[in-house]
């Protein structure tokens, strides 16, 4: 990368000499979705805001494109790529002049398009708004540099993905057949016991409010029904337990909880007692489909006395534990994943945000 480049001050700041402040307008040319309900089915992708919506057998397109939401998720570009069609609810571009299109798509991706809706309900962006947005352009050999180097983190990027799918597939599997007993781990074969989840595991209540908490800091959590809000000079809970959230729009959710902790009001905790595993316990409890324990209106409430009534087959502690470990490995291989992608993500962010405003340079 060069050190040596000469800089212009610009309306977007300081840019390289011999960059240019474009209309996206003067680069591309957008193409409006259309209805696709008239077309017959076939494996011509239909995209939308959301992604793929369906298939048919025309097509609107065909060759690489970036799409962007007209309307609803208009802060979320796709690239495009073969042949397919797009509903009216996401431009594609169908032109660029003297612009890459992968360098137009990460430049995209940098663009903060909730800046710039036009409506009070329904997100919305209209050709004009897109048209009048200013980038800082390249020339074009170097916004093909930039965009083979931020390719190479997408490449890995989707990989990664693909591994943290492929795990997470494996660990539902897994779940599948050891939490139902069709595959028994290698030294057991006792009898499973039907029981119900009030037999197994210990309720307690938290009276913490959130208002309690504002002049209170520490080095110990409290967890809420998004996960910790708040670190505390005290704690309520000495040992790992189940945090599952008993009001609001979360009812259910289940978090597993570190020792020295705490809960708001709003949840559930949940040990586990002789007889069980407090792992197991988590793995059985995040199978439940809590929605039929629900009662409320605008407020919806879940009650321990009546999901301790689930019936669930369980082995022996020792066979708890062993299968516990297992799910836990899994468990602490996917994260250790998820961690990786992170730093992918947020490498390639760093790389945008210096390739895209030229503070470097791929050039010789």
């Amino acid at each position: 990368m060069s050190t040596k480049t000469t800089y212009k001050q610009t309306e977007l700041g300081l840019i390289p000499e011999d960059w240019e402040v474009k209309k996206l307008g003067e680069v591309i040319k957008l193409g409006n979705g259309k209805d696709y309900k008239h077309l017959n089915s076939g494996n011509i992708p239909v995209y939308g805001t959301g992604g793929i919506i369906t298939y048919v057998d025309k097509y609107l397109f065909n060759g690489k494109s970036v799409g962007i939401g007209r309307k609803g998720s208009i802060d979320k570009p796709v690239l495009l790529d073969g042949k397919f069609w797009t509903v009216d609810t996401l431009f594609y571009v169908k032109e660029f002049f003297n612009s890459d299109i992968d360098f137009i798509y990460n430049s995209f991706l940098k663009i903060p398009w909730l800046k710039y809706n036009e409506a009070t309900g329904l997100p919305s962006l209209s050709q004009n708004i897109i048209n009048n947005l200013k980038i800082p352009l390249p020339p074009l050999l170097e916004q093909k540099k930039i965009a083979d180097c931020l390719s190479t983190w997408d490449c890995a990027i989707e990989k990664q993905n693909a591994l943290i799918n492929a795990l997470t597939d494996r660990k539902k599997a897994l779940m599948q057949q050891l939490l139902t007993g069709k595959k028994r781990l290698p030294g057991f074969s006792g009898e499973w016991k039907e029981v119900k989840l009030g037999e197994i595991s210990i309720k307690k209540s938290s009276t913490l409010q959130a208002n309690s908490l504002e002049e209170n800091n520490g080095e110990f959590k409290v967890y809420g029904a998004s996960g910790i809000v708040a670190n505390i000079d005290f704690y309520n809970e000495s040992e790992e337990y189940i945090g599952i959230v008993k009001d609001g729009s979360g009812v259910g959710n289940l978090m597993l909880c570190d020792a020295k902790s705490s809960v708001l009001g709003t949840l559930d905790i949940i040990k586990n007692n002789k007889k069980s595993n407090l792992f197991f316990i988590y793995l059985i409890l995040s199978k439940i489909h809590f929605e039929k324990y629900k009662v409320g209106g605008a407020i919806p409430h879940i009650y321990y006395r009546d999901y301790s009534r689930e019936k669930i087959n369980i082995p022996s502690l020792s066979e708890q534990t062993a299968i516990a470990e297992i799910l836990a490995t899994a468990d602490r291989e996917l994260q250790l994943q998820k961690d990786k992608l992170a730093q992918l993500q947020t490498q390639k962010k760093g790389l945008m945000q210096v390739l895209l405003t030229g503070k470097k340079r791929l050039i010789n």
